[in-house]
């Protein structure tokens, strides 16, 4: 072999490995494109999944919100309806309370009206007994100077009886003692 053939098969080896050496870096970059991509599709398809799980999840929050919401006011309407019919019924009430007091307060002035006739009979027969009790002390102590006067008349008597007594020399028998 020639030197020129091995030189022309040496640069076609070379030219081989060049070329296999370019496309083999062809191949690796085109493996770090493909890489990217994938990366870049993970990434995408990651977010995606993650933007379906916060929709989902909003959507079932928000379902429950409406649920909860109408449970809410239907809870509020039959309070609502409760509390009127509590309302009305004390108001009801009220009002027979207040037809009811009407009827104690006139019961209660014709009572008070009885009342006063009757501390007016009571004043008058107080009055009656006051003059009464007057009259009867006075007529006590009529007789309380009447009993002490005839006391005093007695006891004169007695001593006059002494006295006359003494004079007959009959002083032994004496008419009051003690005197």
């Amino acid at each position: 072999m020639t030197l020129q053939i091995q030189l022309a098969i040496a640069a076609l080896v070379a030219a081989l490995s060049f070329g296999g050496g370019w496309a083999v870096n062809g191949w690796r970059g085109t493996s770090k494109v493909a890489d990217c991509k994938t990366e870049q599709a993970q990434g995408v398809a990651t977010r995606a999944e993650a933007a379906r799980a916060n929709e989902s999840n909003t959507a079932q929050l928000e379902s429950k919100h409406a649920q909860d919401t109408i449970y809410n006011a239907d809870r509020l309407a039959a309070l609502k309806t409760g509390i009127a019919v509590d309302v009305r019924s004390e108001l009801e009430r009220a009002h027979r309370l207040q037809l009811s007091a009407d009827s104690r307060a006139a019961t209660y002035r014709a009572q008070a009206e009885a009342d006063a006739t009757a501390r007016r009979a009571l004043a008058d027969k107080a009055s009656a007994l006051d003059r009464q009790l007057a009259e009867g002390v006075g007529v006590v102590a009529e007789l309380g100077g009447a009993l002490k006067q005839r006391d005093a008349e007695v006891a004169a008597l007695c001593d006059q009886v002494n006295i006359e007594r003494g004079l007959n020399g009959d002083e032994g028998d004496q008419a009051c003692r003690g005197s």
